[in-house]
């Protein structure tokens, strides 16, 4: 199968730190086919760039040209582009390409160097905003980028008024234990952070980032997955200096971001609704059993969570809906009716009762763990946020469900006791917009997150189960097929799959919304 195309369109660094010697780096970490387009020659090296050479617009025209129908691009990246008439060539190009089908423009406004030296006027300035951006998929300028493309004295988070879906502001070159990048998306929003990496050998890495986001979105993610990918790439790349050796030259080296990238757990970011000071604990407490395992039961009557619990489940989520119409007091009878009998018999055989969504009400009800969706935790206010981390500081537990990349790095954020992939295969259980997760992203969930990992979706037969406990997840849930075959049966399918070697093993997750 060929691998995605992605052109960049940035500067030639003499010294092969930044613009396209690291673009490459970061498009062969990624598994993409970069075609590399020169806008502007410089005369640089590990120290300064000494001068820049904007490429005549007539030679830049002929390059792209000269690709657009033998390597014509999934994603375009530009980096420096040295004058107003590159950019405009670039404009024209990308016009060009979307009359043919889609393709993705990733922005990185390269408007100085960090030693100093600006590579932007005015007017070029007014053609990023004007003409550039309201094209662009995604910019990625870092804080002094995003400043000046809003102007000075405005927030850097106002980039958002320059009418691009994605913004990405880095923050890597920002004092501080965490290496925090501010991302708004139509997906997500929030701070995306990672425990900062100390190493002489950064330098390229915003055109990393860059690349390695636009080889996101050529490999079909939506922007906010994208981003997660182009943060872990940068972050491989950023290992003690001991690791890549004494730097070529007196300043700082490479960036040089590694493949095995992909299936590094220590590289999953977090996702934080606000700015955070300090890393979750979980990612680096001891190993401890894990808060569920085998068998997990979903059901909405707590008469039939009880009969789970005498047939030997260890672990079943009451899932209740209030109705549309329904009172509240009737809504709060009715679910204490149904909590009684589940939680009764769980606390007489030493079992685990799950309640969904309502974690007020487990609280009142005398249950200590509750699931939450992603929709449920963006619902919380910041006092709702405050209660429920005060209700976790004092015991109760918590499994968030995720769908995407985006939402497994907003669980790091949370670092609850389990984390659920899914939907596994296709389910009737709930309408949703996800495809199906299937086995191979199970296994890099299992692999990658540090809580563990619960299957869920889709699991009608036995066999099934088998396929989900042989990824290494912790547990595997059953809804539907409870009803038809007996406990037994699904714990010893459990237990055969647990015994299988890892399958399939984890490699590049696939993406679960259409790009």
């Amino acid at each position: 199968m060929k691998p995605p195309i992605v052109w960049s369109v940035a500067g030639l660094d003499t010294g092969g730190g930044a613009g396209l010697s690291a673009d490459q780096r970061a498009a062969d970490a990624a598994g993409v086919h970069l075609c590399p387009v020169a806008a502007a020659l410089t005369a640089q090296n590990s120290v300064a760039v000494q001068a820049v050479w904007p490429v005549p617009p007539e030679q830049l025209d002929a390059q792209l040209a000269a690709l657009a129908d033998d390597l014509p691009p999934v994603a375009v990246k530009t980096g420096l582009l040295g004058g107003v008439a590159q950019l405009r060539v670039v404009t024209r190009w990308v016009d060009r390409l979307r009359e043919r089908g889609p393709v993705a423009l990733v922005v990185d406004p390269v408007l100085g160097a960090t030693t100093g030296a600006s590579f932007a006027t005015e007017e070029l300035l007014r053609a990023y905003r004007e003409e550039l951006l309201p094209r662009a998929t995604a910019v990625t300028p870092n804080r002094r980028e995003a400043t000046r493309l809003v102007g000075e004295g405005s927030a850097p988070q106002q980039a958002v008024a320059l009418g691009v879906e994605t913004v990405c502001i880095t923050g890597g070159d920002e004092p501080g234990p965490l290496a925090l990048d501010w991302l708004h998306s139509p997906h997500a929003q929030g701070w995306l952070g990672l425990p900062r990496r100390s190493a002489q050998h950064h330098h390229g890495t915003g055109c990393c980032f860059a690349t390695a986001l636009a080889a996101g979105l050529a490999r079909g993610f939506v922007p906010a997955d994208a981003v997660v990918l182009a943060k872990m790439l940068t972050a491989s790349g950023l290992q003690p200096d001991a690791s890549f050796g004494t730097p070529p030259g007196a300043g700082a080296g490479p960036v040089r971001p590694r493949g095995a990238f992909i299936t590094d757990p220590a590289l999953l970011p977090g996702l934080f609704s606000h700015a955070p000071s300090s890393w979750p604990g979980r990612a680096h407490a001891p190993a401890a059993p894990p808060a569920v395992e085998g068998v997990y039961g979903i059901t909405d009557r707590g008469a039939h969570a009880a009969a789970l619990f005498e047939a030997g489940l260890r672990t079943v989520q009451l899932r209740m809906k209030r109705g549309a119409q329904e009172p509240g007091a009737a809504w709060r009878t009715r679910l204490a009716a149904e909590v009684q009998p589940a939680r009764d018999a769980a606390r007489r055989l030493g079992r685990t009762l799950i309640l969904n969504d309502h974690w007020r009400a487990a609280l009142a009800l005398g249950v200590d763990f509750v699931h939450l969706g992603q929709e449920d935790l963006l619902a919380l206010d910041a006092a709702d946020r405050a209660d429920l981390a005060q209700a976790r500081a004092q015991g109760l537990r918590l499994g968030l469900s995720s769908h995407s990349l985006w939402e497994l790095a907003r669980a790091v954020a949370w670092a609850p006791d389990y984390v659920a992939c899914g939907p596994v295969w296709p389910t009737l259980t709930k309408d949703m917009p996800w495809h199906p997760q299937g086995l191979g992203n199970l296994a890099w969930w299992a692999a990658m997150a540090p809580m563990p990992v619960v299957g869920i979706g889709g699991v009608l037969a036995p066999e099934q189960l088998v396929q989900v406990a042989a990824t290494g997840a912790a547990a595997g849930c059953v809804v539907r097929g409870l009803l038809s075959t007996p406990v037994a049966d699904w714990q010893a399918a459990w237990r055969s799959g647990a015994g299988m070697p890892l399958t399939p093993e984890p490699g590049w997750p696939r993406p679960t919304l259409a790009g």
